[in-house]
Parts: C-alpha cells; sequence; structure tokens
C-alpha cells in the first residue's frame, strides 16, 4: 500500500504541482479551455450550453429577488473579480518594490503599453467612427499576459532575461491602463448612495492598513461583503472594486526580515535542545516549535504576497478557465459568415491588435529613444522588439472582458470574438517566429 502511494506521488502528484507552479501553464490550460468552448459551441449541445450560461442565479429575501444574475453575469462580475483581485495585488507590488518602482528604469515598456493601447483604439475608431459599434474601441487595447508569457517560456533559453522583463513590464502597465479604461469608460449609470457605501468600507480598509492590521479576514470580509458588493448595485463594474481593494492590502508583514532571522534562530537552537524519542512521532514541546515556526513564517510574509501567492493557482486553474467557457464558445455552425460584414467590428478589433499593438510598441521605443527619454539593451533587436509587439496583440482575456461590457447586442460580441481569435491566433504565430530566431 505504502509502495503504491509513493508510486502516485512520484509519477502523478509531484508532476503535477510542478507543472502548476511554471509560469507557462497558465497560459496552457487557459489554451486548452479556449479549445474546448470553441468544441462545445459548435457541437450538438451548443444550445444547452447557451441555456446553461443564461440560466439565473439569486437569493430570494421577503418574496424579493437580490443579487439575481445570470451564469454569465456571475462569470464575469463576480469571478473575475477575483482575476482583477490578484491584478490589482501584482500592480502594487510592483509599484512597492518591482519593475513599476522606479520610473525611470521602465520608461521603454511603459512607452510601449501606452502606444500599444492608444494606436489599436485609433485603429478601430478608424473603422467604426461615426457609427453603433464606436463602444467597442477598447477591445484591441489589451494584452493577455498569461498567453504571451506561455509562447515565450516556450522559446526557452532563445529569448534573454531582458526582453521577458520587457514583456513582463509592458503587460503590468497594459493591465493597469485597461483597469483605467474599464474604469473610466465603461461604466454604466451610477447610483451615488451605494458607491458612497463602498468607498465607506474601502476607507475602512486604508484606516485598518494604517493601523497596523494584517488579517486576511478582516480585509477579505470588508472587501467582499462591503466594497465588492456595494459596488456591484452601484453600476460602476465590480471587477474596479476588486482592483481598489487590492491597493489598500498592507505590502509591509507583521514581523520583520531581521526580527525573523533572529526568532528563527532562537527557535533552531531550542529545537535541537529539546528533549527528542526514538520514534516517529515528536514530542510535545517539538510540536510547539515548529509550531511557532509556522505562526513567524506567516507573520513575516505580507499579507499582500500572501494573498497574491495564496490565490494565483485558483485564478490561473479555475477562474481564467472558467472565463474561457463562458465566454469563449463562438458557435460557427450557425453563424452567419455575412454578417460579420455587415460593420466594420471584426475587422477593426483585428487589426487593432494585429497592426496597432507591434506598430506601438517600436515606434515607442524608436521615438523614446530618440529624444533621449530611453534607451534600448544589447539584446532588444529591432527583430525582437517587433516579436514582443506581436505577442502584445494577444489579448484574449481582456480583450473578451471589454468586449462584454462595450456591446450588449449578442450578434456584435460575434463579430469581435472573430476578431479577437484572429489577431491573437496570427500574433502568437509571428511573434513565435520572429523570437526564434537567433
Amino acid at each position: 500500500m505504502v509502495k503504491y502511494k509513493n508510486k502516485i506521488q512520484k509519477q502523478i502528484l509531484i508532476p503535477m504541482v510542478q507543472f502548476m507552479n511554471q509560469e507557462k501553464a497558465g497560459g496552457i490550460v487557459l489554451g486548452i479551455s479556449v479549445i474546448i468552448a470553441l468544441i462545445i459551441a459548435n457541437s450538438p449541445v451548443r444550445h444547452e450550453y447557451a441555456e446553461i450560461l443564461h440560466y439565473h442565479l439569486g437569493f430570494i429575501f421577503n418574496e424579493k429577488e437580490f443579487l439575481n444574475f445570470s451564469l454569465a453575469h456571475w462569470i464575469n462580475d463576480g469571478l473575475m473579480s477575483m482575476f482583477f483581485f490578484v491584478v490589482g495585488l501584482e500592480l502594487k507590488r510592483e509599484f512597492v518594490g518591482g519593475e513599476l518602482r522606479d520610473m525611470r528604469k521602465v520608461v521603454l515598456p511603459v512607452a510601449a503599453a501606452a502606444f500599444g493601447m492608444l494606436l489599436p483604439a485609433a485603429i478601430y475608431l478608424l473603422f467604426n467612427s461615426g457609427m453603433p459599434e464606436t463602444n467597442g474601441w477598447g477591445i484591441p487595447m489589451a494584452t493577455d499576459i498569461a498567453f504571451a508569457l506561455a509562447v515565450v517560456h516556450l522559446l526557452g533559453d532563445r529569448v534573454p532575461v531582458s526582453i521577458k522583463v520587457f514583456l513582463t513590464t509592458l503587460a503590468i502597465a497594459d493591465d493597469l491602463g485597461a483597469v483605467l479604461v474599464i474604469a473610466l469608460f465603461y461604466t454604466s449609470e451610477v447610483s451615488a448612495a451605494n458607491l458612497s457605501i463602498g468607498f465607506a468600507f474601502l476607507a475602512v480598509m486604508l484606516a485598518g492598513n494604517k493601523m497596523g492590521v494584517k488579517s486576511i479576514l478582516f480585509y477579505g470580509i470588508l472587501g467582499i461583503g462591503g466594497v465588492w458588493l456595494a459596488f456591484l448595485m452601484s453600476g460602476i463594474h465590480a471587477t474596479i472594486a476588486a482592483v481598489l481593494s487590492a491597493m489598500v492590502i498592507p505590502a509591509d508583514a507583521l514581523i520583520s526580515e531581521n526580527s525573523f532571522v533572529a526568532r528563527l534562530r532562537k527557535l533552531t537552537h531550542r529545537f535541537n535542545d529539546a528533549e527528542s524519542n526514538d520514534v516517529r512521532t515528536l514530542e510535545l514541546e517539538q510540536v510547539n516549535i515548529i509550531s511557532r515556526v509556522k505562526t513567524d513564517a506567516n507573520n513575516a510574509i505580507p499579507p499582500l504576497q500572501r494573498l497574491e501567492h495564496g490565490l494565483h493557482p485558483f485564478v490561473s486553474f479555475f477562474v481564467m478557465p472558467v472565463f474561457a467557457l463562458g465566454n469563449a464558445g463562438v458557435s460557427f455552425v450557425d453563424m452567419d459568415f455575412s454578417s460579420l460584414f455587415n460593420n466594420n467590428i471584426a475587422m477593426g478589433v483585428m487589426l487593432g491588435l494585429l497592426l496597432g499593438k507591434p506598430v506601438g510598441v517600436v515606434a515607442s521605443v524608436w521615438l523614446m529613444a530618440k529624444l533621449g527619454l530611453g534607451r534600448r539593451s544589447c539584446s532588444m533587436t529591432w527583430r525582437r522588439l517587433a516579436g514582443l509587439g506581436f505577442l502584445a496583440s494577444i489579448g484574449f482575456t481582456m480583450s473578451m472582458f471589454i468586449t462584454t461590457l462595450a456591446f450588449s447586442n449578442p450578434g456584435y460580441h460575434i463579430q469581435a470574438k472573430v476578431g479577437i481569435f484572429a489577431a491573437s491566433l496570427l500574433g502568437g504565430i509571428l511573434g513565435y517566429l520572429l523570437l526564434n530566431k537567433k
């Protein structure tokens, strides 16, 4: 029996954990989920698939419905809030002690992100200006960091570390831009009362941070039961509440690094001096010392990083696949392909991503260099920069999400998704080919 368990652990559990710890794993699982969604949407059960997504879930209180939304709405406003919460945590970490801490060092990738958002929006508007479809200008602005980094990791050491850092920083700045676009331009009618309640809860969370409260439970209850719920009912998209909540999570630990090292050294000596036995179980004193080490280790990690590392697997391997299953299912069986040419949504999205992203990225770096505001590293050749630009045109997750906010017409959703699929697939292939060359 023990041999059988060891075999399972060695052949199944350990490889699974190793796979999940790889950065490219999230992109691979997301890609598989997209393929599954497309298969289901074009199978004989496609109508049942659509009905499930429109099934309403909610609460009844005093014979009145409360938070009664479709399953698709719960996915996009509920589960995706977890994704945006992690995005917010990552952004704060980068501003506090990461790539975005010193703006002088990130001028080029931040400029590339800005140009790589503005030019795609301009191209989309060039095709759709003055039309009812104008509201989709934000769709081609976003970069999907999971897919982009998955492609980079497939290339291995053929891509220098500096290139990976550039792409990661670009994508982080891109995420911040996308959050601002959603907050400022894709918000419906606002309920001032609910919004005030949300900001009141946010103020309490901020006060707790300043007072030294490190309890994740404290921030979880106020963030979900207060800020998120109030924003959901205010008209401002609930994902913005997730980002704002993340920004007030403490980035400092309860125990400093030096104190933790001193405590660990002291507890190690106590453990060595503790009375031991010759059996497999530990003595009570040893158990207590180890428990103290675990508590101190937990308190030495800032709540921001504890939440980020704790939620990242859940977001990567549950939230994102579920989002893909709920939004990537385009039925080509029932599609009237002539409808793709009734307007320029698909063309605007596709060219915005596929043309606007790489041109924006390359042009921004050239302009910053000419102005003396930044300089390329030796490994950052123009070919590699163009390859990164094409990888940045993989806009799947955030582009899909903005599509749900920009349009209420299901036909427009399909057209935008076709543009996103085409640009992301071609951009990924072209980026891979350009970066694959020595």
